[in-house]
């Protein structure tokens, strides 16, 4: 059995009105190769985007890796670093003893699939401070979210119609 490869990934969200038009950006990198990766939907919200971001770079892996993964979201590092994503889904998906439900089930539900998968460690990187990689990220996430043919957030859509 071969070593796993040590990948890095940048990811970033980002979303014109929260809810509104959304984009994901990711930069994944591996020796000398590069991927860049971004998508956007119609009517979404910053946070699942930040997460999807993660995501559809964690899906782009072939094989199992060793990821070191930089986001500008404290939320989605923190989720997962402090091991909250694990705790909310030991709870069948609810965040404190009211029974308040988690927000994102559906993707914080992939992400630790996926971290199954990988062995990720996940590192938190200030916004807009100049670090090449997560600036573009921010740019291909935001080009993203002006894109004219925007697909359909259907786990967003439905919960916020109420249908569950």
């Amino acid at each position: 059995m071969s070593e796993q490869k040590n990948v890095v990934i940048y990811t970033d969200g980002a979303c014109l009105g929260n809810p509104g038009p959304g984009g994901y950006g990711a930069v994944l990198l591996y020796n000398d190769h590069r991927k860049e990766l971004s998508g956007g939907f119609r009517k979404t919200t910053n946070n699942r985007m930040e997460i999807m971001g993660a995501i559809v770079a964690l899906r782009a892996l072939k094989l199992p890796c060793n990821v070191t993964l930089y986001s500008d979201s404290q939320y989605l590092v923190n989720a997962m670093t402090k091991g909250w994503a694990r705790k909310w889904r030991g709870l069948g998906w609810v965040r404190n003893k009211d029974r308040d439900p988690v927000i994102n089930p559906d993707l914080w539900a992939e992400m630790l699939k996926l971290c199954d998968i990988h062995k990720v460690e996940f590192k938190w990187v200030r916004g807009h401070s100049g670090n090449q990689e997560n600036e573009r990220c921010d740019f291909l996430s935001v080009q993203a979210a002006k894109g004219s043919d925007l697909a359909i957030d259907a786990a967003y859509e439905r919960a916020k119609a109420g249908q569950f």
